[in-house]
């Protein structure tokens, strides 16, 4: 599809969701004729520049070279079709196919997801990706959903989180008295207390305001936050503690899924996987590029603390975590294996 005529094709669209949803997935074109591929509509609520929307240029170009005749994917940005929440319960009743949900959007469908939220689950990044691409153990967890009527079939990288504020941050000790926007899960509100800190939840839309106005004197985010978002231009301060490391997942509609042929399959979920290496790198790519933007444009100063300290003061979450949530005990302890090897590069 030629993805700059999605604009002028969704008002029309958002009319006839409801009646898509109640028809079955296996609808061909707008018209239903069998003779012309069937529309798969995937969904995201990041702008056409995201590594995200790339690597799904990347998944419409992979499954469209081998099924093209069968399948049309038509990429929809921008919450085009609803917001994170509601593309989500769109994918589950069939009126859209797939879309990226957050792993904080998952944790009502599956309790396993609540896991990623934990800061300091891995060692650091080579741990974190090497769990998620670890397609054997992965699969167990993507099922989890089944039940709800979507599957995961792919991560994205949604960054390292790490402190950021109008005050230079080198340690806990410095975030005592702190007012700081969080989102909102219990375990980030937890981890900022933990600090000493005021958790803040607020929309993500109203944190440059309330950090200009005093309101709040930080928050905590990726690089891109400071850039995309221009908080670099109110918090001057960017601490790398990287306290959470959390994925992005692409879900697919589950009738939709098990209706493809083993070979069809095989084609949606080798795109995936293909759509993730290009999400991987783009990722890195636009980090370090808010991250030059940042410090030369804008003034931030970006400060590599000693992350001990600040783990340290979150590990009491994990039992506490565990103790109430026992569905995420095996990933956990799956992920402490994996920690295992990458220990000595903390």
């Amino acid at each position: 599809m030629n993805n700059s005529n999605y604009r002028k094709k969704a008002p029309a669209l958002l009319c006839v969701l409801a009646i898509l949803a109640a028809m079955s997935a296996t609808l061909t074109g707008c018209g239903g004729n069998p003779n012309e591929p069937r529309i798969v509509r995937v969904a995201h609520s990041q702008s056409e520049t995201h590594p995200q929307h790339l690597g799904l240029l990347e998944f419409e170009k992979a499954v469209e070279e081998k099924l093209g005749d069968k399948y049309d994917i038509q990429i929809f940005p921008n919450e085009l079709l609803g917001s994170s929440q509601k593309a989500i319960e769109l994918t589950q009743t069939g009126a859209i196919d797939f879309a990226i949900a957050a792993t904080a959007n998952l944790e009502t469908f599956a309790d396993v997801y609540e896991i990623f939220s934990l800061p300091y689950l891995f060692a650091n990044e080579d741990a974190y990706h090497a769990t998620m691409e670890d397609l054997d153990y992965m699969k167990t967890v993507y099922a989890s959903t089944d039940i709800a009527g979507f599957r995961c079939i792919t991560w994205y990288n949604a960054g390292t989180r790490s402190f950021y504020a109008k005050e230079p941050i080198n340690s806990p000790a410095d975030m005592k008295g702190m007012k700081l926007r969080v989102q909102q899960s219990p375990a980030s509100i937890a981890l900022v207390k933990a600090m000493g800190a005021a958790a803040s939840p607020m929309s993500f839309g109203e944190v440059y305001t309330a950090i200009q106005q005093g309101v709040i004197d930080g928050a905590e985010n990726n690089e891109l936050a400071l850039t995309n978002n221009k908080h670099g231009e109110v918090a001057k301060y960017y601490s790398y503690d990287k306290h959470q490391m959390i994925p992005d997942m692409l879900i697919g509609n589950i009738a939709f899924l098990d209706k493809l042929t083993p070979e069809e399959y095989e084609v949606f979920e080798q795109a995936a996987l293909l759509s993730t290496e290009v999400e991987l790198k783009e990722w890195d790519k636009q980090i370090e590029e808010a991250k030059n933007i940042a410090q030369n444009d804008m003034g931030v100063e970006f400060i590599d603390v000693d992350i001990e300290p600040f783990r340290e003061a979150a590990l009491p979450l994990h039992e506490e975590m565990l103790d109430r949530n026992p569905a995420i005990r095996d990933l956990y302890d799956h992920i402490q294996e994996v920690n295992k090897n990458y220990e000595a590069g903390k």
